[in-house]
């Protein structure tokens, strides 16, 4: 049996960064706290927490006054800053790069008095930092089939969560293009927004969707790796299912069954760009020393 594991999948460099800052303060100070997950992904976290971070929930912040507490990489909205300020917190800010500048253009555009809505899933953490960005006031929808439910200004600009799918969303784009006078999408390429039709999901996300399906059909049955509440897991797995029937969805190495790896010679093992590298080479190793019928 032929396992592989995709070298294109696994942390994007968002998040990269994210785990190397919270790394780095652990190393230095020996304490830190994270405000929820750090990454939706179990393994990691348990990693993480085996170094001294520690996950808390915006309720356990009055009494974290004086600790060093980071914000992940889904970012964060206006109102966590403020709280923090005046419990005396020191905010380790590890937002990804990608999602500030759509925070930023969010802001922009509401503070110009456009209606915003956002492509997105109202309850994902980075779309609570976006939606906080327009005082809460933000339209959040996840199919094409809300548009026409929705009540609409003349002056209408769409963001995008930027895990999400690119084909939904230039669907939405078009949807309301028919109901509204004027349509700004906006794009987190340029410093000014552009007039046309660019979105602001993670062109790293985005871009393995191709390279996934390569892989899928190049390999006879496909092991996703990723945590249950992974937003960009559940998207990537449905792309690699669709392109290779035989994709099974595991969020650790124990979660494998023996009938999967039947009649196979060659196994993928691919992930979310919240899935750790080493998590991946674990569930390969494990494939080979227990479903290898050589």
């Amino acid at each position: 049996m032929n396992v592989t594991v995709d070298r294109h999948s696994g942390f994007c460099w968002g998040v990269v960064r994210t785990i190397e800052i919270a790394e780095q303060e652990l190393a230095e100070k020996g304490e830190l706290y994270s405000l929820g997950d750090i990454i939706h992904n179990p393994k990691e976290i348990e990693r993480m927490e085996k170094l001294g971070l520690r996950t808390i929930s915006a309720s356990d912040l009055p009494v974290l006054q004086g600790k060093r507490v980071l914000i992940r990489a889904h970012g964060e909205p206006p109102e966590t800053y403020r709280k923090a300020e005046s419990l005396g917190i020191t905010l380790v800010d590890a937002t990804c790069p990608v999602v500030t500048k759509v925070q930023e253009r969010i802001r922009k555009f509401y503070l110009e008095g456009y209606q915003v809505i956002i492509f997105g899933k109202k309850e994902h953490a980075e779309v609570i930092g976006l939606v906080g960005q327009t005082n809460n006031e933000a339209t959040v929808i996840s199919r094409v089939a809300e548009v026409q439910t929705l009540a609409l200004r003349s002056r209408v600009v769409l963001f995008s969560q930027t895990t999400m799918d690119k084909p939904t969303f230039y669907q939405i784009k078009e949807g309301l293009e028919q109901r509204v006078e004027e349509l700004v999408v906006g794009t987190i390429e340029d410093e000014a927004i552009e007039f046309h039709a660019k979105d602001t999901i993670c062109g790293q996300v985005s871009g393995r969707e191709t390279k996934l399906r390569v892989f899928a059909r190049s390999n006879d049955a496909v092991i996703f790796v990723a945590g249950k509440k992974s937003s960009n897991g559940k998207v990537l797995f449905e792309i690699a299912r669709d392109a290779n029937e035989r994709t099974y969805f595991i969020e650790d190495p124990g979660d494998l069954k023996p009938e999967w790896f039947e009649h196979v010679e060659r196994v993928g093992v691919t992930g979310a760009t919240s899935t750790p590298q080493w998590l991946m080479e674990l569930v390969k190793e494990r494939i080979e020393q227990q479903y290898d019928s050589r």
